[in-house]
Formats: C-alpha cells, structure tokens, sequence
C-alpha cells in the first residue's frame, strides 16, 4: 500500500460489504478511489465475511477482515464450534488480513447466557488470528449498567491469551487509561467520525501516541460533519483525518502520512 502514491487515505473499518450498498456500490468505491482512500471492509457474520473477500478479490485498494461480530452469535455450543472451523477455513485467504470484528457487546445483550457465548466466540476468533498470525478487529462495547464493563473483560481475555499479531480496537470507546492498556498489548485505536461533533474523544486522542492511531468510518453509520445525517463511505475517511489533526494540533499531512504507515505496519498491506 505504502508504494503505491494513489492511496494516501485508510479507512480501516468499513462495511461496503453490507446491503446498504447494494444499490451503488460500484459509484461508492469509484469516489473512494478517486478520493484516494484504501479500503478495510469488514465481515460481521459469516456471509459478509465471505462477500468482504469476494469484493477484495475483484477489487484493487481493498482488503477482507472476516469475523462474527458479537451481536451475531449463535446460542449453541456446536453451532458456534462449526462456525468457527467455517471462518477458519476462510480466513486462510490471502486477501484476509485481520480477524473480526469481534469481541464483547454488552450495550444490545447481557443476560448471562450471551455474555458467556460472546467471550467463548471471542477467544475463538483470537485463537484463529494467533494461529494465522494474523491482527484482531476489535469491538468492544460496554453496557448500560453496573459490572457492564466490556473493555475491562476484553483487556483480561486479551492479556491471558496473548495474541501474537495484535490487532486494532475499532471505534474505541473507553477510557483513557483503558487505550494504554491496548496500546501495551500491541493493539492501535481508531476513530470515527463522531469525533467530528462529540468531545469526549478528544483527551483520548490528544494523549495517546499518533503512531498508535487509526481512521476509519464505520460506513454506513455514523458520517462525520460536513456529511453527519446522510448515509457514511469511505471517501468520507478523509473529515476524520483533518479533526484527527485538529485535535492533536499536528499538521494534517504529517497525520495522514503517521496514519497509513500505522496500516501498513499492523494489517501488513
């Protein structure tokens, strides 16, 4: 990626795989590509993963992450066991360069029977990114209530079973003293574009290390402003990167060019 002067944005965590795009998905990634932005799309489930790859494949300035998003488990113990040989099988594809997103969402379920599913699934998926050698896509989502803490949870599972590749935590959300903790396990932090218009981001960002930061969208939600109410896509990548800078007050140029040697060096593209 870093050869190649067309790419000079990243945007690490998108869904263009989804059917939000289903209508105009070709016009989407022409005005990433005319934008200049490099594309990491992202599987939530089984079949998105599988279309992830199929876009990769046919497309240049795409890579695949192939995951199941914790919202998206099965109940069953076996059904969760055959999926993961599933995905393990499909992860071995070149054009995968990182597993996910998974993790532990306790904000849409918490009863105690999908919390333990969740993490089962979870320490699956970081047992097929260790064996592959291969980053994790985190998601990370606390709850509502008291002992909710999913960034607390994650960062134990994550220091007990030592992922060698390391990953990303995708739309962080926690604390301060939580992202050292990631960036301690060898993991980077990306942002979306609701840094744009919310503030709480903003001590996070200014005080962790720029070569430990990514951008993304998280496309089709979330868009930052000047785009906030419409539909996200990648070429909107290029708003974070600008109030990335803003927030550090660091030159744009010198974010940007941090922020593409930060992709290339973790999802090694």
């Amino acid at each position: 990626m870093e050869k190649n002067k067309k790419w000079r944005y990243i945007d690490a965590h998108a869904h263009i795989n989804i059917a939000d795009f289903d209508a105009d998905r070709d016009a989407v990634l022409l005005r990433a590509s005319e934008a200049g932005v490099y594309i990491i799309d992202v599987g939530v489930d089984l079949s998105t993963s599988e279309k992830a790859i199929a876009l990769a494949k046919k497309n240049d300035g795409i890579k695949a992450v192939v995951g199941v998003h914790p919202t998206e488990i099965p109940l069953n113990e076996k059904d969760r066991l055959v999926l993961g040989e599933k995905l393990r099988a499909i992860a071995k594809e070149s054009e995968v360069i990182a597993i996910g997103e998974c993790g532990l969402d306790y904000f849409h379920n918490d009863d105690e029977i999908n919390k333990l599913a969740q993490r089962e699934l979870f320490e699956m998926q970081i047992d097929i990114a260790h064996d592959l050698n291969k980053p994790l896509m985190l998601h990370i989502r606390n709850g509502k209530g008291r002992n909710q803490n999913a960034n607390e949870e994650a960062l134990e599972i994550l220091s007990i079973r030592k992922p060698k590749a390391g990953g990303n935590a995708h739309f962080f959300s926690g604390t301060l003293e939580e992202a050292k903790r990631y960036i301690e396990l060898g993991f980077t932090l990306s942002f979306t574009g609701v840094i744009t218009f919310a503030r709480n981001y903003d001590e996070i960002i200014k005080n962790i290390p720029l070569d430990k930061i990514l951008s993304e969208t998280d496309c089709p939600f979330v868009a930052p402003l000047p785009y906030r109410g419409k539909r996200n896509e990648p070429a909107y990548v290029v708003a974070v990167v600008k109030w990335l800078a803003d927030i550090k007050e660091i030159p744009e140029e010198t974010v940007r060019g941090a922020i593409m040697k930060n992709a290339s060096r973790l999802f090694k593209i």
